[in-house]
C-alpha cells in the first residue's frame, strides 16, 4: 500500500499536512484491513498534537480500481438491493393451526346447533356451527323487526314456538340471510359459512318453484320460453328492483345508497341475500310461502313486459290439455294453495298432467309398451308398493306410470314437429330442477362444516351433463330411447350426438318420479339406482 502513495496518477492526490511529524518510519502504521481510508495514522500518545488529514479524492467520472475496497463495498450494497423482497406474512386466518384434540372436537360438535334438531336434519344442517354471540344478538335486536315487517311475518320472537315447529329457527336463519360477504359480520366464521350454505340452497329452491309455476301456468309452452321467463324474473340484473320494492335495501346496504352503487358492488350482495332469504323461508315454511313472498312481497308479475320470452317460431299444438288447464291460466295462489285430493293417483297430480299430455293414451299397447317397458320398470324398481284404498287406483297409477316412462324415452325427433308435447322436454325441465335441489340437500346434510362455495363446486362436478348420461348408459337404458329413423342412423355411430339425449332422458326420469311418487323417489333413483355419488361397490 506504500506504493500507492508514490503513484504518479494525476487524478488522485494525497494531501497531508502534519505538524511536528515524527522522523521515525516505525511511528507510522499502515493498516491492511478493508476500511474506508486505506491510510491510518497513530500519533504518539505522549505528544497530543493537532492532526489534519485530507482523504483521497476520487473524481466522479473516474471508475474505482478493480481491487479497490470501496468498489467491493459498493457492489455488495448493490447486490443487497437487487435481491427479491421478503415474502409478505400471510393473514392470521390462513396460518395453519394444530388440530383440536379428540375431546375438544367432540365437545364442539355436540354443542353445535347443527346437531340439535333430530326431527329436521336439513334445517339443522343449515344452522350456524356455533351459537350466536353478543354481536349477532345486537344485529337481531336492531334490525330483525324491520326485516320481518317488510316480509309480512309476525313480530313476535320465533323462539317461543314449539320444538316440533321448524319456524322456531326462523329468527336465526333470517339474521344469517342478511349477512352477505360484504357486510361487517362476515368475518365471523359461523356467520359467513351459514350464510353461504343458505344461498347455496336458496338458488335451487327458486328455480324449482318457478319451473313448477310456469309449467302449470303455460301447459302448451316448451321449456325454452319458460327458462327465459324465469331469467327475466330472478336474473341478477332484476334482483335489486325486487329488493327495493320490498324496502329491504337499507338492511343490505346500511351505509350506502343502493341506486348510486355501480353494478359490481350492488348485484353480488343483493343476489346473495335474495337466494339466502328463500333458503331460510323454504326451510321454515315450505314451498307455498316461497310463492307468497315472491309474488306478494316482492311484487313479481309473470305478465310484465321485461320478463316475456323473445318471439320465435311456434309449432302448432293440436293436442288436448288436461281439463283443469283448458282456457284457464293459473295464478300463483292456485299453485301455492293446491292440495291434491285424498284419492289422487300421484303425489303431484296437476304437475303430472301439465307434463304428460292426455293424448299419450294412444300409445298404450304399442311395441315399446310390450317389449321395452317391462325391462325399464324392472331396472328402475317400478312400480313402487303403495297402500291404496281401492285396487283400481293402483292399476290406474301403474298405467299412467307406463305412459310417463314411454314419454321419458321419446326423443323430440320422433313426434315433436307434428305433436310438440309428445317428447320428454317438459319432464326433463322439471327433472333437472328437482335433481339440483335433491343433490343440494344431500350435500348440505353430508358436509356440515363445508362453506357454500365448496358445496357449489361439488354440486356442479357431480351433476355435470356428461355424468348424468353416463349413469343412464351404465344401466343400459339408452337402448330404449325412441328416435326417428333419420336420427337413429346418425346417432348410432356418433357418441357426441347421442350422449346429450341420454342426459335428457335421465333428467326426465327424475321429473316423472317427482310427479308420480314425490321427492323421496327422486332420492331413491339418484342415490340407490343410479349411484350419483359413486359410492356403491362396483361389480368386477
Amino acid at each position: 500500500m506504500l506504493q500507492s502513495f508514490n503513484s504518479t496518477n494525476s487524478s488522485m492526490e494525497l494531501s497531508s499536512s502534519l505538524t511536528h511529524f515524527s522522523k521515525k518510519l516505525s511511528d507510522i502504521s499502515f493498516s491492511s484491513s478493508l476500511s474506508p481510508f486505506p491510510l491510518q495514522l497513530y500519533p504518539q500518545p505522549s505528544k497530543p498534537k493537532n492532526l489534519r488529514v485530507l482523504a483521497v479524492a476520487v473524481g466522479p467520472s473516474q471508475e474505482l480500481p478493480r481491487n479497490s475496497p470501496q468498489r467491493l463495498l459498493k457492489e455488495l450494497a448493490h447486490r443487497k438491493k437487487a435481491t427479491a423482497p421478503r415474502k409478505k406474512v400471510p393473514p392470521k386466518r390462513f396460518i395453519l393451526k394444530p388440530p383440536l384434540d379428540d375431546k375438544k372436537l367432540t365437545e364442539r360438535f355436540l354443542n353445535s346447533p347443527q346437531l340439535s334438531l333430530k326431527q329436521f336434519p336439513l334445517l339443522s344442517s343449515c344452522l350456524p356451527s356455533s351459537k350466536l354471540n353478543t354481536a349477532d344478538n345486537t344485529w337481531i335486536d336492531e334490525y330483525l323487526l324491520e326485516a320481518k315487517q317488510a316480509l309480512g311475518y309476525p313480530l313476535e320472537k320465533s323462539d317461543e314456538l314449539g320444538d316440533d315447529n321448524p319456524a322456531k329457527q326462523f329468527d336465526t336463519l333470517l339474521y344469517l340471510a342478511f349477512q352477505h360477504p360484504s357486510c361487517d359480520r362476515t368475518n365471523a366464521r359461523h356467520v359467513r359459512s351459514a350464510h353461504s350454505r343458505l344461498w347455496f340452497l336458496g338458488q335451487y329452491v327458486l328455480e324449482l318453484a318457478l319451473a313448477e309455476f310456469f309449467l302449470q301456468r303455460y301447459p302448451r309452452e316448451s321449456p325454452g320460453p319458460m327458462r327465459e321467463r324465469v331469467f327475466g324474473l330472478i336474473g341478477k340484473r332484476n334482483l335489486p328492483n325486487w329488493i327495493k320494492a320490498a324496502s329491504l335495501q337499507n338492511l343490505i346496504f346500511p351505509y350506502d345508497d343502493m341506486d348510486k352503487l355501480i353494478r359490481k358492488d350492488r348485484e353480488p350482495p343483493v343476489k346473495s341475500v335474495f337466494w339466502a332469504l328463500f333458503g331460510a323461508i323454504y326451510l321454515c315454511f315450505g314451498m307455498p310461502e316461497v310463492y307468497r313472498v315472491l309474488f306478494e312481497v316482492f311484487g313479481m308479475d309473470p305478465e310484465a313486459e321485461d320478463c316475456q320470452p323473445r318471439l320465435r317460431r311456434q309449432l302448432e299444438d293440436v293436442d288436448y290439455v288436461s281439463v283443469e288447464f283448458e282456457g284457464n291460466k293459473l295464478s300463483w295462489q292456485d299453485v301455492a294453495t293446491y292440495k291434491p285430493p285424498e284419492d289422487a293417483l300421484f303425489a303431484r297430480p296437476r304437475l303430472f298432467r301439465a307434463c304428460v299430455p292426455p293424448g299419450m293414451h294412444r300409445f298404450r299397447g304399442n311395441i315399446w309398451d310390450y317389449d321395452s317397458k317391462p325391462q325399464v320398470m324392472q331396472i328402475l324398481g317400478y312400480p313402487l308398493a303403495v297402500n291404496d284404498r281401492i285396487p283400481e287406483i293402483t292399476e290406474a297409477r301403474n298405467i299412467e306410470l307406463g305412459l310417463g316412462l314411454q314419454l321419458c324415452f321419446m326423443h323430440p325427433s320422433k313426434y315433436k314437429f307434428e305433436h310438440p308435447r309428445f317428447c320428454f322436454e317438459r319432464l326433463e325441465y322439471v327433472g333437472q330442477k328437482i335433481q339440483d335441489l335433491v343433490m343440494a340437500e344431500r350435500l348440505l346434510m353430508k358436509h356440515l362444516d363445508a362453506p357454500g362455495r365448496w358445496l357449489q363446486e361439488k354440486h356442479r362436478r357431480v351433476l355435470m351433463n356428461k355424468f348424468c348420461g353416463r349413469y343412464l348408459r351404465e344401466k343400459y337404458l339408452h337402448r330404449f330411447i325412441i328416435y326417428s329413423e333419420q336420427v337413429q342412423d346418425a346417432y348410432e355411430n356418433n357418441r357426441r350426438l347421442r350422449n346429450p339425449a341420454t342426459t335428457a332422458v335421465q333428467q326426465a326420469l327424475h321429473g316423472l318420479s317427482y310427479t308420480v311418487y314425490g321427492k323421496p323417489d327422486v332420492r331413491r333413483l339418484m342415490f340407490e339406482v343410479f349411484d350419483f355419488e359413486q359410492i356403491q361397490p362396483k361389480s368386477v
